[in-house]
């Protein structure tokens, strides 16, 4: 099933390019959310969030879990001002996507993610935006 990419204000698009940390749930085997804080950036051309991570960190395992029902949630707060990107997700190590990831942090984070030797990118293809004051 295709959907529409959320339509994002000037506003919003603006509060997510700030260089600010972000959560990202995703759903444990049993259910239950895991959140942990994570760097992101996101591309309104193509509605894909990306998170720079290790393969071997617990969100990438629960994303890689899920298969392709895995589902997401990503949360940008700066005190009442919020937006939250829900979506699907998956897992890569692919070398042109993980290179398009770093590259888009480093441009948002001034500074390229930790190399770690697992390095891998979690890819949210974004089917809704909630948001406050932004």
């Amino acid at each position: 099933m295709s959907r529409e990419r959320p339509r994002l204000t000037a506003a919003a698009l603006a509060f997510l390019a700030l260089p600010l940390t972000a959560t990202l749930t995703t759903l444990r085997p049993d259910g239950t959310p895991h959140v942990a804080p994570v760097r992101f950036t996101f591309d309104p051309a193509t509605g894909l969030a990306r998170v720079a991570t290790r393969a071997s960190a617990r969100k990438a395992r629960h994303v890689s879990a899920g298969g392709p029902a895995a589902r997401v949630a990503l949360c940008q707060a700066d005190g009442f001002r919020w937006i939250t990107l829900e979506g699907r997700a998956s897992v890569t190590d692919d070398a042109v996507r993980l290179a398009e990831a770093v590259r888009r942090y480093t441009a948002r984070y001034g500074a390229a993610p930790p190399e770690v030797p697992d390095l891998a990118v979690v890819e949210i293809t974004v089917e809704r935006a909630l948001h406050l004051n932004v």
